[in-house]
């Protein structure tokens, strides 16, 4: 705080150092205090900011995990993929399929009449709007035509409005004009499109493709679906069609596609070994944040959060969750799949050896003890959400307490900075008159000493 220079130049004394010492004696112990606080809410705070993003990271890789069915230990394969691809699911089980399609699913495409005039035809020449209603079974799709609309804005008004919703206009045109022409992403039996209102397009439409079902065998059952991907033909196992079988260039039968279902180790221990990493993550985040380092002197320096009574409860709430027993095979903990944990770092390995033998033999057991309402995934994503929640949530509040807390500081150090610098000007003040008064003094005495000095020497007359 800038203030009031102070010379010393009546008193010979440096009164400003003397200002300086007593304003610095004053403000050290409260200082002291503040900054001590505020390096140590400061540094919580970034701490308990980083075990957060662990968290948010970990959990969000527990739910991309359940969506997968990589735990399973079944991978499945097409032995004609312009045919069909497949993926396996829960419930999956090994096996091997005979597949022979002969339709895709299809969907409904229709036209409307030609518009010599092109895209710029005006389609509602009227003074006032006009409506087109587009049906497809029990939905209904209204489109406001404005008047003086054109084709062209017509088709880009449908797009804008029910494009996610998958209803699609396009405009072709040749030398006889354009026409629009409307399909939809829904496909199979009862999904044609069709027309109405009074806007004029729902006249003189043509129909181009009529919706089908798709129609194949498997294992020699003839089967339709509405969609070409199928869900539910096989237990966990999803077919998607993309085209039909093939027919040899002589002639004869089609040739069918073999589906196989069969275990794969491989993918499997990739998922373990991703949860492995993705668990270890966290370990490691919380381990940084309370590392104890011991010093070139002997001395030790603690984390921010070393003995956090909320980190603790998180970590022993992963740790339960990670040793406890669950599924309904032969094995039922990672331990026996060879998942060791550090008992100094906490941080989990996979013994190649003892997994590779486990897997062997009980592939699927690693499925139940990950997957399901009751695996691991669910059971460690239920045990973080206490911790996680974005306002209510332990961290959250305490990094809302140390923010409040900060704020306070900041308003400590205000008050002491006016504090301070009240009593530099209240100092300066009383040392500045203690020097214009010492220089008065000085001045009477050299004044009285001169009249001393010459009444003690008269001179001669």
């Amino acid at each position: 705080m800038a203030g009031t220079t102070v010379s010393g130049i009546g008193s010979n004394i440096d009164t400003q150092a003397i200002v300086k010492s007593l304003v610095d004696s004053e403000r050290a112990p409260k200082q002291t205090q503040i900054n001590n606080q505020t390096l140590k809410a400061t540094t919580s705070l970034s701490s308990i900011g980083k075990i957060q993003a662990a968290l948010d990271a970990f959990r969000g890789a527990l739910d991309n995990m359940k969506t997968t069915a990589s735990f399973s230990g079944l991978s499945g394969t097409s032995s004609d993929e312009k045919v069909a691809t497949v993926t396996t699911g829960n419930g999956a089980a090994a096996g091997n399929f005979s597949l022979l399609v002969t339709q895709l699913a299809t969907a409904s495409k229709i036209s409307s009449k030609v518009f010599a005039g092109g895209a710029s035809s005006v389609v509602n020449a009227g003074a006032v709007p006009s409506m087109l209603s587009i049906k497809q079974g029990s939905d209904t799709f209204d489109v406001s035509i404005p008047a003086g609309a054109t084709l062209q804005q017509v088709r880009d008004s449908i797009n804008s409005q029910y494009a996610n919703q998958g209803l699609s206009a396009n405009i072709l045109t040749d030398a006889n004009g354009s026409r629009m022409v409307l399909t939809s992403n829904k496909t199979g039996v009862g999904s044609d499109l069709t027309l109405s209102g009074n806007s004029g397009l729902e006249t003189g439409t043509s129909i181009l493709t009529t919706p089908q079902n798709a129609k194949y065998t498997l294992d020699g059952v003839a089967m339709e679906s509405k969609s070409n991907s199928i869900a539910d033909a096989v237990s966990g196992i999803t077919l998607k069609l993309t085209g039909v079988s093939p027919v040899p260039s002589g002639g004869g039968a089609a040739t069918p596609t073999t589906i196989t279902v069969s275990a794969d180790t491989t993918t499997l221990k990739s998922s373990v070994k991703g949860f492995v990493d993705t668990y270890n993550a966290l370990i490691k985040a919380a381990n940084t944040e309370t590392q104890v380092t011991t010093n070139a002197d002997g001395s030790l320096t603690t984390g921010a959060l070393t003995g956090d009574a909320s980190l603790r409860s998180l970590l022993s709430s992963v740790r339960t969750e990670l040793n406890a027993m669950g599924g309904t095979g032969q094995m039922k903990s990672l331990a026996q799949f060879g998942v060791e944990t550090d008992q100094k770092t906490g941080l989990l390995s996979i013994d190649d050896k003892v997994f590779s033998a486990a897997a062997k033999t009980n592939a699927a057991d690693i499925n139940g003890i990950f997957t399901g309402d009751t695996g691991l995934l669910a059971r460690m994503k239920t045990a973080t959400d206490t911790f996680a929640q974005k306002t209510t949530g332990v961290f959250a509040a305490r990094s809302a307490s140390l923010s409040d807390s900060l704020n306070d500081l900041k308003k400590q150090q205000d008050s002491l900075d006016a504090r301070m610098a009240s009593l530099q000007t209240s100092l300066t003040a009383k040392y500045t008159a203690m020097d214009s008064l010492v220089a008065r003094l000085r001045a009477q005495s050299d004044s009285i000493m001169t009249t001393l000095n010459a009444l003690n020497n008269p001179k001669d007359s």
